[in-house]
């Protein structure tokens, strides 16, 4: 598809805003989208990287009471000390399992087949995962222990693999390991902020030979686009939540995997994958 670099930018900072939060897969939507914007070389993989950081920094500023709280209560008091630490028990599976396997599974699963079949599997486990029975033991994300937020950590691993989503991963996982549905998405949104970070750190020092000045102004409309998409789409979510559930979202993901697939093997759409 031919359009301005620029365009293409503010596409995918739309998509990268709007779906990291949501249980539907940013880095599948951004592998697919990308692919038919043919924006899936080397710069593209790395304005990927540098997007996630505006879609994270909306979380800062929409609970930055919560994290100045907690940066000036680390000294004394003892709740801030255990929500800090919550965050890193359940960032540190991902981080692990990531080091360990993260080049392979982008050279093997970083393709439009094997996102569209994680959007099907995925939704599928969504749809299981809310006809169950939810027995409620952690009300909110003060309430949690450290063995809550290792359980979420190593579902937060599955995410891994493209397509998975991350935030569904830690919802859907929090949900079933018996967190409320509240404190399930705030806790995902808390921990979305090492997790970016740590992996978007990582990956712009192996990629920094990529970098050119000359980029600044493409970057920045990404970054914006997703701040702006991301801070709407959260503030959306928290009252969503309060009277639904996210079996939407997993119809959404089963009908637009398998259109996926459908156009792939039918050769109507030209993914690289």
């Amino acid at each position: 598809m031919d359009m301005p670099l620029l365009l293409k930018a503010l596409i995918l900072g739309v998509v990268e805003g709007l779906t990291e939060f949501l249980p539907i897969s940013s880095t599948g939507h951004l592998i697919l989208v990308s692919d038919l914007l043919d924006f899936n070389g080397d710069k593209g993989k790395v304005f990927e990287i540098v997007i996630q950081t505006g879609a994270m920094l909306a979380i800062v500023w929409e609970y930055r009471a919560k994290f100045a709280g907690v940066i000036a209560g680390l000294a004394r008091d003892s709740k801030a000390r255990e929500f800090v630490a919550n965050l890193i028990v359940a960032f540190l599976p991902a981080a692990a399992l990531g080091l360990v396997f993260g080049s392979y599974i982008k050279a093997a699963l970083f393709k439009p087949v094997p996102v569209a079949i994680a959007f099907i599997v995925g939704g599928l486990i969504i749809l299981w995962a809310e006809r169950r029975a939810h027995t409620i033991t952690v009300q909110s994300v003060e309430d949690m222990r450290w063995t809550d937020a290792l359980k979420v950590g190593c579902a937060q691993a599955f995410a891994l693999i493209p397509g998975t989503s991350r935030s569904g991963a830690t919802i859907i996982g929090g949900m079933l390991f018996g967190l409320s549905r509240r404190a399930a998405t705030e806790f995902s949104f808390f921990l979305a902020v090492p997790t970016l970070i740590a992996a978007g750190a990582y990956d712009l020092f192996k990629n920094r030979a990529l970098f050119d000045v000359g980029d600044f102004g493409l970057f920045s409309v990404g970054m914006v686009t997703s701040f702006v998409a991301a801070f709407l789409c959260v503030r959306w979510l928290l009252r969503y939540i309060t009277n639904h559930d996210f079996t939407p979202f997993a119809w959404y993901r089963i009908v637009f995997g398998v259109v996926v697939l459908i156009t792939a093997y039918s050769g109507s759409v030209n993914w690289s994958g």
